[in-house]
């Protein structure tokens, strides 16, 4: 049973640490917080007040999409957050290092739907033809949790750790393409830091989109054309600071940069 009064005070809590750009203990210790449900009303509590305040949603994001770091944090299945029109960013862009509390980058391929999702029962066959196109994507994670000690409740209550995205400018259609196999390279400061491919994304990144427009019916907020899904990391996330400068290129989908100013 989800108590609304905690979910409110938990969820100001969050909101104050991203206001204040200062970093705030575990909600997981702090209130115990530790059921799965529990920790998305109170992601769905602040993404009302944000709604509320005239911000307007763009699309959603998956994460915890390595086997891996599901092992890692205890769960075997991805989560989602929330993404906001003010969160993206052009190709090339500056992003301020001083509105991030300890910013992280990952390599993704971004998803944009010409057709809204209604079905909870989606074929394979029926999202490939509600995507328009896919773009190479830079995501920005960002915890509010100190020193990014979080577990699965605390990275879900904090919007999936979402905090902004910087999309390619170069629309490719899934036509020909094998995702699975789309190659990563992300430089930092013009160096190799980090590798991936594609199928380390829940095997295929359209799988990580079929998981996530099916769940996204589930919870009431069901994907509409124009949306942006990011379908999570293709390779190892990388810290970043200010004066850092980020290069992302894919095999077949282009580049995209940003630097952190």
């Amino acid at each position: 049973m989800v108590d609304g009064n905690k979910t409110k005070q938990v969820a100001e809590f969050l909101l104050k640490a991203r206001q204040q750009v200062q970093a705030c203990p575990p909600v997981s210790a702090e209130f115990g917080i530790t059921d799965i449900q529990e920790a998305y009303a109170i992601q769905e509590y602040n993404t009302q007040q944000a709604l509320k305040q005239g911000r307007r949603l763009s699309g959603r994001k998956i994460g915890l999409t390595s086997v891996a770091v599901q092992k890692q944090l205890g769960v075997d299945q991805p989560d989602f957050g929330m993404l906001f029109t003010d969160m993206e960013y052009m190709d090339g862009a500056n992003i301020q290092a001083s509105g991030l509390i300890a910013p992280k980058v990952e390599g993704e391929i971004a998803f944009v739907l010409g057709r809204d999702i209604e079905r909870a029962d989606i074929s394979l066959a029926e999202l490939i033809r509600s995507v328009d196109y896919v773009l190479p994507a830079l995501e920005i994670v960002d915890s509010a949790i100190e020193n990014w000690n979080i577990t699965i409740t605390d990275t879900i209550a904090d919007n999936a750790s979402a905090a902004a995205y910087v999309l390619g400018k170069t629309p490719v259609s899934l036509d020909a393409l094998d995702l699975a196999l789309e190659g990563m390279v992300l430089r930092k400061n013009h160096q190799i830091a980090s590798i991936g491919v594609g199928a380390a994304c829940l095997d295929h990144p359209l799988y990580a989109c079929m998981w996530l427009a099916r769940t996204m019916i589930e919870v009431g907020r069901p994907l509409q054309a124009g949306d942006v899904l990011l379908s999570g990391a293709l390779g190892p996330m990388v810290a970043v600071a200010q004066g850092d400068s980020i290069q992302l290129d894919l095999t077949h989908l282009g580049q995209v940069s940003c630097q952190f100013v």
